[in-house]
């Protein structure tokens, strides 16, 4: 396993937990956790418009450096959203496809690469084979399911890749740690660092990880 920041090329946003903490009621909680526009495109939800920028395009471009992805590489993005990082993936030559709980993200997918996404879940990967892709890619997603389940889709993330990068809401420091509840609108699994690599080697993960920290 290696930590490193793959999303460094990502465009880095200053966020104010506070107002975050004062706007968060439970009902709005409960509303994100459907996955549904709500929480993509509602305004003070959580994207509040979550639209093509290409802000991910550096970011494939740093996955395919990384990796040595080649237009024979498989890709899976597992959490892909409305598709973004699979457009831009597929649009330099990587064999890219995605995976994500959310039908209206999918159907709000870029129409040329929708018959790429499914809908499904990442503690169950059974539709695919063991080592069917070259490169598992999951950013902050199995932070949203309870922890046995976040356990389980580990382990199917292991199963099903050859390599893998996961990003987990994550802290170092009680300040850190701090800004995290007050940011957290949808996360189940929220542990330390230290907590979320002891997991990782419980589970017998070996690829690579990062800590989305606000």
């Amino acid at each position: 396993m290696v930590e490193i920041n793959l999303l460094d090329m990502y465009p880095q946003i200053k966020r104010n937990t506070k107002a975050r903490k004062l706007e968060m009621t439970e009902g709005r909680k409960r509303i994100a956790k459907k996955f549904d526009w709500e929480y993509f495109d509602k305004k003070g939800i959580c994207y509040c418009g979550y639209i093509y920028d290409g802000r991910w395009i550096p970011v494939a471009k740093r996955f395919i450096e990384y990796y040595n992805l080649n237009e024979k590489s498989k890709v899976l993005d597992l959490g892909s959203a409305k598709g973004y990082l699979v457009y831009d993936l597929r649009n330099f030559g990587i064999d890219a496809y995605g995976v994500d709980v959310s039908k209206y993200a999918i159907e709000c997918s870029p129409s040329g690469i929708r018959e790429y996404l499914s809908m499904g879940d990442a503690k169950d990967l059974s539709i695919y084979r063991d080592k069917e892709f070259d490169l598992i890619i999951c950013i902050n997603t199995i932070h949203n399911l309870k922890e046995n389940e976040c356990r389980k889709a580990i382990r199917e993330i292991q199963r099903v890749g050859k390599n893998a990068f996961i990003v987990v809401d994550s802290y170092r420091n009680d300040r850190e740690k701090e800004r995290m509840l007050e940011w957290n609108i949808t996360g189940e699994t929220i542990k330390s660092s230290k907590e979320w690599k002891l997991i990782f080697e419980e589970e017998g993960y070996t690829g690579d990880y990062f800590w989305f920290i606000p």
